[in-house]
């Protein structure tokens, strides 16, 4: 029991260690762009759009990083049902057509844990880039 914690610890670290990463390349990256004031339209369309997307890739690594470990220990018959099953725990849709083995079942909870933490952490990321542009937009006098 005290070497599978020690592995759902690890998993989680890694999760967030992915975030973390992540989140701080992207607001690199939007930072990078927001310093140009560029406060037309379509740009900060195109800024928004290419946010969301680098988010749903974070998102799923770290699906894929789970998803690979429940395979790895053949939780599952095939990668398919892994990824699935990751899928719907990390975003905590829960169907329970697929669960996983009795000695695997407290991995489910944690990567839920984990999820719908990741997810919250994007959304406040997100929102925090939205009310810079906004703030650029409206400093600027833009409508």
């Amino acid at each position: 029991m005290l070497g599978k914690l020690v592995v759902a610890t690890c998993l989680i670290a890694s999760t967030v260690i992915i975030h973390a990463g992540g989140l701080t390349l992207v607001m690199s990256r939007v930072l990078h762009s927001t310093r140009q004031r560029d406060t037309q339209i379509w740009p900060l369309m195109w800024l928004v759009i290419r946010v969301v997307w680098w988010l749903i890739a974070l998102h799923l690594i770290e699906i894929a990083v789970w998803a690979l470990f429940f395979w790895w220990q053949q939780c599952f018959s095939d990668i398919e049902s892994a990824f699935y099953f990751s899928g719907v725990t990390y975003a905590t849709i829960g169907y329970g057509d697929l669960v996983l083995p009795k000695e695997w079942r407290l991995f489910g909870p944690l990567e839920g844990l984990a999820g719908i933490l990741m997810c919250g952490l994007s959304t406040g990321f997100f929102f925090a880039i939205v009310f810079r542009m906004y703030v650029m937009r409206t400093n600027r006098g833009d409508s």
